[in-house]
């Protein structure tokens, strides 16, 4: 059984509760946008983080879903706010929420998304204590993904950013969730210190390497299987582990010819392909699959301290999907 198979359970079980959780409001058309990606699909690797890290250290994932719907929507609050800012026309193969609905009412949709998450979070079944531990966790990680957010942008208009300074960026605006999401997944379940910190570990490395391949597919899969626009990344000069390392190595007419095209609105398909194949000539794009895969394995080494389960082979499967996978 592939780990798709494995998790259907689990995401459809989540699916109907989220359902149930984001019923009819008004006005109409605000949660109709808001609604607009969260009930379209998705990978919901978040939630499924939530529930397998709660599963590893206990049992059944009934009382881990509010935890597994607040970071769903913190999520889908990001993509909301990410398509305006990026002036992404696609998303899971629908029109980005600003397309369908107005930019206005997709900036209130993803601010909705936002509000919705913390109600969610109050039905989570935790004693008190427990429950300000995990809300005080809640809050740092939107605040780093705000901030993960801004050094994006501030990056994309820099010519020059370095390997750190990616890492740092890609740490607050996507593994920070990752990380909380199995950190607060062991916490409801009522993980021992180890076991909260190892899986912690996980989610932070496993949140590395699925954006840094994430990347790697915005400028190199079909649009089509990816269910999003290609090339955006290269016309907006967004600073991506294969751009930076580019940047950074190309010399002569390579790197002239990369700084002319490299975050261009106005760039053609085909210089898009032209600046794919000199991160090819480079070897930006193996050297970014390399990295990926370092911080695949010290998500699968992390768990070295849990005992063996299906899953935790799920955690471990889960690992090498974010670096093998096509979208």
């Amino acid at each position: 059984m592939d780990l798709e198979q494995r998790l259907d359970k689990r995401i459809d079980f989540f699916n109907r509760e989220l359902k149930r959780f984001f019923k009819n409001g008004s006005p109409k058309i605000l949660y109709d946008a808001a609604r607009h990606l969260p009930l379209a699909g998705g990978k919901r690797l978040r939630p499924s983080l939530s529930m397998l890290s709660y599963e590893a250290v206990n049992g059944e994932v009934e009382k881990v879903i509010p935890f597994a719907v607040a970071v769903e929507l913190i999520h889908n609050f990001t993509l909301v706010h990410d398509d305006i800012m990026d002036k992404s026309k696609l998303r899971r193969n629908l029109s980005a929420v600003h397309i369908r609905y107005g930019e206005p009412t997709a900036i209130m949709a993803g601010d909705l998304l936002f509000a919705k998450a913390f109600e969610a979070m109050q039905n989570i079944p935790v004693d008190p204590s427990v429950f300000k531990e995990l809300y005080f966790g809640f809050v740092k990680c939107v605040e780093e993904i705000c901030e993960g957010q801004q050094l994006d942008m501030e990056f994309e208009k820099r010519r020059n950013v370095t390997e750190k300074e990616y890492l740092e960026m890609i740490l607050k605006k996507t593994a920070s969730l990752f990380r909380y999401s199995a950190e607060g997944g062991a916490v409801i379940g009522g993980g021992t210190r180890d076991e909260v910190k190892a899986l912690k570990k996980y989610g932070e490395s496993l949140g590395l390497a699925f954006q840094i391949h994430d990347d790697y597919l915005d400028m190199s899969s079909d649009e089509k299987i990816l269910g999003k626009d290609i090339g955006n990344d290269i016309r907006n000069g967004k600073k991506t582990l294969i751009a930076v390392h580019s940047l950074n190595n190309a010399t002569g007419k390579d790197k002239e010819f990369l700084e002319e095209i490299f975050g261009n609105e106005n760039a053609s398909e085909e210089d898009v392909k032209s600046v794919f194949k000199l991160f090819n000539k480079i070897k930006s794009i193996e050297y970014a699959e390399k990295t990926a895969l370092k911080y695949s394995n010290e998500a699968k080494r992390a768990l070295n301290i849990l005992e063996p389960t299906d899953t935790k082979e799920i955690l471990i499967d889960l690992a090498d999907y974010s670096v093998n996978r096509e979208k």
